[in-house]
C-alpha cells in the first residue's frame, strides 16, 4: 500500500466517522424535540402536571424519512397519579400526533404497536394446542363482546385443526366502560377453566347470557347463578373473591395495557399484532 493510500484511508475512515457521529447526533436530537414537545403540549392543561414522560418504542416507518414513537406519560390530573401513552411522528422538521395512508386509510400508529416478549406465553394462559410449538398465538378478549363471540370459537377451532403446530394462549380482556359483566364473567371463565371443565371457553363465548342478564350488571352473584344453571357448574361466590384469582384477572389486563390494547379481540401471531382476518393456514401443517 502506497502512503497516498494510507493517507487517503485514515482520512475516510475519519469522514466516516464523523458522519456516523452527525447521524447518532441528529437521532438523539430528535428523541428530546419529541421529548420536549410532548412535554409541552401536554402541560397546557392547567389540570395536569407532568411527572415524566419516556419513549416506550421508537420505529423508522416505511414512509420514507419518518420515525414514529411511542410515549410512556406519568402525571397528576387534578391529584389523581395516572399513567398513559401517546403517539406521535416526526420527519425531523415537522411532527404529528396522526399519519394516515391516503391510499388504504389506514393509521401508521399499527405499525408501531410493540411485539409481545416471552413471557406472554405463560403456562396460566395457554389454553389450546401444543406449548412446545413454534407458532404462537395471544389473544386478547371479552366474553361479551359481540365480535369475540364469534371470533374467539372460530380461533380455537382453527388451533385445533392443526394443534401440533401451534400454541394458543388467551388473556382476559373486559371491557368494563361497556359491558360492566363481562368482569365478573371472566373471573368465573377462569374459575371453570381452571376446574378443567372441558371447552368452557368456547361454550362460554357461545351461550346466550341475554337471557339470563344485562351487560351493564355486576351484580356477581346474579352472573354467577347464570353460569353455574347453563353449564351444570357448582362454582361458589367465595371463588371469585380470592386473591389469587383478582390478582390473574388484573394481571392478564395490565400485560393487555402495555402493548396498548385497546378494543377486543386483538391477536398476536408469532409476537406480532394482525388483523383479526389473518390466514390460520398461513402457520402450516
Amino acid at each position: 500500500m502506497k502512503k497516498s493510500e494510507i493517507l487517503f484511508t485514515g482520512k475516510k475512515v475519519s469522514t466516516l466517522f464523523a458522519i456516523s457521529t452527525l447521524l447518532g447526533t441528529a437521532l438523539f436530537a430528535n428523541d428530546n424535540l419529541v421529548l420536549d414537545y410532548e412535554k409541552k403540549r401536554v402541560s397546557q392543561n392547567p389540570n395536569v402536571k407532568v411527572k415524566d414522560i419516556k419513549i416506550n418504542t421508537k420505529k423508522e416507518l416505511a414512509l420514507a424519512g419518518w420515525t414514529g414513537y411511542i410515549l410512556d406519560i406519568d402525571a397528576v390530573v387534578q391529584g389523581k397519579e395516572i399513567k398513559a401513552k401517546d403517539f406521535l411522528f416526526t420527519n425531523g422538521t415537522h411532527i404529528a400526533p396522526e399519519l394516515i395512508d391516503m391510499k388504504t386509510m389506514q393509521s401508521l400508529k399499527d405499525s408501531l404497536f410493540p411485539n409481545l416478549t416471552e413471557k406472554y406465553y405463560n403456562k396460566s394462559n395457554f389454553i389450546a394446542g401444543n406449548e412446545k410449538a413454534k407458532n404462537k398465538i395471544v389473544l386478547f378478549s371479552d366474553p361479551l363482546c359481540p365480535f369475540c363471540m364469534d371470533y374467539i370459537p372460530t380461533v380455537i377451532a382453527e388451533v385445533n385443526k392443526n394443534k401440533e403446530n401451534i400454541a394458543l394462549y388467551y388473556y382476559a380482556f373486559p371491557l368494563t366502560q361497556i359491558h360492566p359483566a363481562s368482569l365478573p364473567l371472566s373471573k368465573i371463565i377462569e374459575v371453570a377453566h381452571n376446574k378443567g371443565v372441558a371447552d368452557i371457553i368456547t361454550k362460554a363465548y357461545t351461550a346466550d347470557w341475554s337471557k339470563y342478564f344485562d351487560e351493564k350488571d355486576t351484580d356477581e352473584a346474579k352472573i354467577l347463578e347464570a353460569f353455574n344453571k347453563e353449564f351444570g357448574t357448582n362454582i361458589k361466590i367465595e371463588e371469585l373473591n380470592k386473591k389469587e384469582l383478582n390478582d390473574k384477572i388484573a394481571k392478564d389486563i395490565s400485560m393487555g395495557d402495555d402493548v396498548m390494547v385497546s378494543g377486543t379481540p386483538t391477536i398476536y401471531v408469532n409476537g406480532v399484532k394482525e388483523n383479526p382476518k389473518f390466514n390460520f393456514d398461513t402457520l402450516g401443517k
